[in-house]
């Protein structure tokens, strides 16, 4: 194992965001056949997920080149499997994460 040190800043948001985005997978029940039948699922919780990842994105986006765009794609996907997911869908801005990047459609 590398000396924390010795790893570079952008390898460890890179890492820290996708177990940010395959926490909030699971969450929302897309590691299983039927999502909607996942032992795992939580909204509650894929929610808070995302919203993290949402601000460790948007917040890094400067640093993070080649890498912040399929992160920011990763981002939206999971904002709209959540909003899919959701019996009542939040308004347009209020959805996870929204607030730091804005409605997702």
């Amino acid at each position: 194992m590398r000396e924390l040190a010795e790893i570079p800043a952008v390898e460890v948001i890179t890492r820290s965001a996708v177990m940010l985005m395959s926490a909030a997978a699971e969450k929302i029940g897309l590691g299983a056949e039927d999502p909607d039948d996942s032992p795992h699922r939580d909204l509650d919780e894929a929610r808070r997920l995302i919203t993290a990842l949402a601000g460790l994105v948007t917040a890094s986006a400067e640093f993070l080149g080649l890498h912040a765009g399929p992160l920011r794609d990763g981002l939206k996907s999971l904002q709209l499997a959540f909003r899919e997911a959701s019996a009542a869908p939040d308004e347009p801005g209020h959805g996870p994460g929204e607030k730091y990047t804005g409605s997702v459609w």
